[in-house]
């Protein structure tokens, strides 16, 4: 029987934050992870750059069914307090758009720079160890496929369902569960839209074209590219409302989103350009031969009718899609919902149902959107969390 302080179960972004925190308040920390190696999603990241935070992050980009929860955790450990950790390793970044940041060279920094903070503080990470089971008596007893563990705290930072070729399971819904949480309904997030049969059919012609949108799905929207695929639709666009969507709703789609087009077309009726011509110094020319009808693409400006060029401008600023479903967890790269929040302390993560219990990052029902504010989220909660352990010492 192996006896510690704390254990962590999972060594991704939220897991290691809280780690190496806990470490730093002078806590005996012991990180088991099941994969052969820790922050496996961090090194996919950004493409192997790693989005690591944004800039502009608050609780206002993050989706939950207790969307104030998470304000407390994100006031405490803000993207400046990520930056300066980053800044003290040398480690050198860019601003991509939209306050997005980007490590300059590899994704393989910030793991390394998360592992050194770790070492630091004497935290131990043991790898390609499967946690069995967890109860709990005066202390949490943990069995692992290599141990058996006794511990004042357990930190549940073993992620959401996305990407379950990495590895990812629902193990932190089962312990949730065990304890007595609720978990909020699921789905996969920041994820690409598939396309009913006729209308993937159609616009399969135009796979790997891309235009500047706003994307509409309820009462969000967003400015952002629209990527067609071979299946349906992905771009940053198309993943933001995917974690707004359910199904049987419309994504209303603006590809024209800094003009006028009804009074372009109206300054421009006499002349003798074809609307297709016209249009493809607007959009992609493949784009204008599959989305606007080929009979009105082939007349004059001046031969247009009235009612052509209202639902010319229609289709184009207002074009409504139904996406028959998503490409589901596996094209995923969040969980959205996940262990309720009321049941959690907001400046500590600690269960209020069972003390020295923490849940931190993915697996709870805070959802960031894409562009860095997921990662923010895992190092606000995991810091939350090694805090409140921390100052208990």
């Amino acid at each position: 029987m192996t006896k510690t302080d704390i254990i962590i179960i999972g060594a991704g972004a939220a897991g290691l934050m809280c780690a190496l925190t806990a470490g730093q308040h002078g806590r005996k920390v012991i990180i088991l992870e099941h994969a052969e190696k820790p922050g496996k999603k961090i090194l996919i990241s950004g493409g192997g750059r790693c989005n690591f935070t944004n800039v502009y992050a608050s609780h206002e980009n993050f989706i939950s069914d207790n969307p104030h929860f998470c304000k407390s955790a994100l006031a405490g450990y803000t993207p400046d307090d990520f930056i300066q950790l980053v800044t003290k390793h040398g480690i050198k970044f860019h601003e991509k758009k939209l306050g997005q940041l980007f490590c300059d060279s590899s994704a393989r920094q910030i793991v390394d720079m998360l592992l050194k903070e770790c070492g630091n503080s004497d935290v131990k990470l043991n790898s390609s160890e499967r946690v069995v089971s967890i109860s709990k008596d005066e202390n949490f007893l943990i069995t692992t496929n290599k141990d058996h563990y006794s511990s004042e705290s357990v930190v549940i930072a073993s992620g959401g369902v996305s990407i379950p070729k990495m590895g990812a399971t629902g193990f932190g819904y089962d312990i949730a569960r065990q304890f007595g949480h609720r978990i909020t309904a699921t789905k996969p997030g920041l994820v690409p839209f598939l396309l009913p049969e006729k209308e993937r059919k159609r616009f399969s012609e135009i796979s790997g074209v891309s235009a500047d949108t706003v994307v509409a799905v309820g009462k969000m929207s967003f400015r952002e590219n629209t990527l067609f695929t071979h299946r349906g639709l992905s771009g940053p666009a198309m993943l933001q409302a995917s974690s707004y969507w359910s199904e049987g709703m419309v994504l209303r789609v603006n590809f024209l989103p800094d003009m006028d087009l009804t009074n372009i077309l109206e300054k421009n009726r006499s002349s003798k350009i074809t609307l297709g011509n016209f249009l493809s110094g607007m959009l992609p020319q493949r784009f204008v031969s599959v989305i606007v009808p080929e009979n009105i693409a082939a007349k004059a400006l001046n031969q247009i009718s009235n009612a052509e060029l209202k639902e010319i401008a229609l289709i184009l600023h207002d074009y409504n899609f139904y996406p028959s479903g998503t490409e589901g967890y596996d094209k995923a790269e969040v969980t959205c919902g996940g262990v309720d929040t009321r049941e959690l302390s907001s400046k500590t993560m600690e269960s209020t149902k069972v003390k020295g219990l923490f849940f931190i990052g993915e697996v709870v029902d805070v959802t960031g959107w894409l562009g860095g504010y997921n990662f923010q989220w895992a190092w606000a909660s995991g810091y939350a969390a090694g805090r409140g352990i921390g100052i208990k010492n």
